[in-house]
């Protein structure tokens, strides 16, 4: 099992899709790409956040949020597979790329 903190993960996660969207970017697809960067770095920024809780109460909210954006993240990489904006292949090939560059990163999936 992977021993990595939570908060290691979603910075890699971060990471992987400021690459995705600056592939995306390339492709001159403006629209989701914004909504993809804002939710997916959102999930680390709000694991970070938790991370200086004033209480049980607050840590918990954080990560629901943090639980909620990742739920969006994948909405907008399924969508973005699905939509024809990009080609398949060529989509699935940057993040496997953005996931090479950080080989800290575990094994992330956009499974549907």
């Amino acid at each position: 099992m992977n021993e990595r903190k939570i908060d290691e993960r979603s910075f890699d996660f971060a990471l992987m899709i400021v690459e995705v969207y600056k592939f995306l970017l390339e492709k001159k697809e403006f629209v989701l790409s914004k909504q993809l960067l804002r939710s997916g770095t959102s999930i680390g920024a709000n694991v970070h956040e938790a991370q200086a809780a004033q209480s049980r109460k607050d840590f918990a909210s954080k990560m629901a949020i943090a639980s909620k954006e990742a739920r969006e993240t994948l909405y907008w990489l399924r969508l973005l597979d699905n939509s024809g904006e990009v080609s398949g292949t060529t989509f699935n090939n940057s993040i496997t790329s953005s996931m090479k560059k950080n080989p800290s990163q575990s094994t992330q999936s956009t499974q549907r």
